[in-house]
């Protein structure tokens, strides 16, 4: 008969073997696995990401108003935008199906309207295994953001995609779906969003959008504490002459490359 499995969980990094003295012949006959868990606590807003709860209240202009002519506003503007788009987006596919071996898309979760996650897809612009190699890698953002300007792991034609914003063209899909705005803070992972601190939070209270305050200010080039203050601003101010403007300065900003890495 073949022994008996049992699986104890510490959360030690060790348990050490005076822990059970006495129990030798005991473990003859039960083969124990001993799994080690954790010791920093999950926090809240972790906990509330991984079961896709909201971490913040709706806020930003909330009159129902500008919500529809915002929603129509997207819609209109994203179909516009595929629509002009579309031959480039398709020739970059095209492209990447070959280079990347059949992965041409990246996609991740990312904290969306009030925390709740969704799944966001870009071009990839990375190797295939960036991941696992992120260690390799210093970060050279400030906050829970990683971003290095020299980053090894961005392939050739990555860089040329996220010099002209192109790799963000397929979010244009999400703003039909609803998960995104053409204006708004730009959704970041989840993971990420974890780690923030509870003012930070606060940019999380309206749909994330393409465009933004950081996206035309210098974009990678802004301080974290400073870009989550740009993204609140927006939050406070949220209004269609400001919708508009950003709309309007972002081909100049994209087209000048500045701060996009």
């Amino acid at each position: 008969m073949a022994p008996a499995t049992a699986e104890l969980y510490s959360v030690t990094e060790e348990l050490p073997q005076a822990v059970v003295p006495g129990h030798s012949e005991s473990c003859q006959q039960v083969r124990t696995r001993i799994r080690t868990a954790p010791s920093r606590p999950v926090s809240l807003a972790e906990r509330l990401l991984r079961e896709g709860r909201p971490l913040v209240a709706p806020a930003g202009n909330l009159s129902p108003a500008y919500r529809t002519v915002k929603r129509l506003l997207d819609v209109v503007g994203a179909l516009a935008l595929l629509a002009v788009l579309g031959p480039v987006m398709l020739a970059v596919f095209l492209v990447l199906l070959i280079t990347t071996r059949g992965r041409p898309l990246f996609g991740q979760r990312r904290a969306g309207y009030c925390g709740r996650p969704f799944l966001m897809f870009k071009f990839r612009t990375m190797a295939v295994d960036a991941d696992r190699r992120q260690h390799e890698v210093q970060n050279e953002q400030d906050g829970p953001i990683f971003k290095n300007r020299r980053d090894p792991r961005i392939t050739r034609i990555g860089r040329l995609l996220r010099k002209t914003s192109l790799d963000e063209t397929p979010q244009l899909f999400s703003v039909l779906a609803g998960q995104m705005s053409l204006v708004g803070p730009r959704p970041l992972p989840v993971a990420e969003v974890a780690r923030f601190k509870a003012w930070h939070r606060q940019r999380l209270a309206v749909n994330p959008g393409l465009t933004c305050l950081w996206q035309v200010s210098g974009r990678s080039e802004i301080g974290f504490d400073q870009w989550m203050r740009l993204d609140i601003r927006y939050v406070r101010s949220q209004n269609l002459w400001t919708d508009c403007k950003l709309l309007l300065r972002t081909p100049t900003c994209v087209l000048s490359g500045h701060g996009a890495y």
